[in-house]
């Protein structure tokens, strides 16, 4: 039996231009797998396993071994902060981290309050400014957060802003750009290196042409 590649990679935006760019680089992906509702898609032509799981999530699988590589979101590697190689920026999903919150409004002087699904970042970044905060975590509608006196600010992802402008907030600070990457087990790194540096490769090629 011929080995097996497993990759773990989120649902949405990321899945769809990860896929577009696996198909560049010369995968045979069936136009059903963008459409199949299964969790786990095997491609045994290409002798590829795919495990769609929730973004915050294929770090863990990563890390754990279920999953050989991944496809993650900076934003996540940075809150994760899992025991995994970072191999290739693949330049899709672009946004950033931002710190943001209603208009004109100055931050509480004693302890104020940021509300974030990236508690890890949010933390680091503030104390990096010499800010002692007080760091809420919430998991959805961050947005809503200023808005309901919950918090004087919020740190979250912005891609067009437009979020931000419907729910009459404003950006104040940009933390860091965000794009998706591929991640590796180390052991995997070890075991299953030529079909990894062959993935790395083609992905490579595709992406360096679709930055130029």
């Amino acid at each position: 039996m011929s080995e097996i590649l497993t990759i773990a990679m989120p649902k949405g935006r990321i899945f769809e231009e990860a896929v577009d760019l696996l198909r560049k680089a010369g995968y045979l992906l069936p136009p059903e797998f963008d459409e199949s509702r299964k969790l786990i898609i095997e491609i045994e032509e290409e002798g590829l396993r795919f495990i769609l799981a929730k973004p915050t999530d294929v770090p863990t699988y990563v890390e754990h071994g279920v999953a050989d590589i991944g496809i993650a979101g900076k934003d996540v590697m940075l809150e994760e902060e899992r025991d995994v190689y970072e191999l290739l920026d693949l330049q899709i999903s672009g946004c950033y981290l931002a710190v943001a919150g209603l208009p004109n409004t100055k931050m509480n002087d004693v302890a104020p309050k940021i509300a974030t699904k990236y508690p890890n970042v949010a933390a680091a970044y503030f104390r990096e400014q010499g800010e002692q905060v007080e760091i809420i975590k919430l998991n959805g509608s961050i947005e809503l957060a200023p808005i309901i006196g919950l918090a004087d600010r919020i740190v979250d992802i912005v891609s067009t802003g437009r979020t931000l402008v419907e729910n009459g907030l404003v950006e104040y600070e940009r933390i860091v750009d965000v794009t998706s990457r591929l991640i590796v087990n180390p052991v995997s790194y070890r075991i299953k290196d030529k079909m990894i540096n062959d993935l790395v490769a083609r992905l490579s090629k595709v992406v360096s042409v679709e930055v130029n």
